[in-house]
């Protein structure tokens, strides 16, 4: 009963390190998108005549 305890709490562990490295990461994506979204704003565009068809 002692190994099985201790290999749950090995699982748990790696379980949690898992669900912390994917919070990080959703974070990390989310502030990204964010910061794009600001950078391809329509004040940044320019107009091109040179494709008029």
């Amino acid at each position: 009963m002692c190994n099985f305890k201790k290999i749950l709490k090995v699982i748990l562990i790696v379980l949690a390190v898992a669900a912390a490295c994917a919070g990080i990461y959703l974070v990390v994506k989310k502030f990204i998108d964010k910061k794009n979204a600001d950078a391809d704003s329509e004040e940044n565009y320019v107009s091109c005549s040179c494709v008029d068809a």
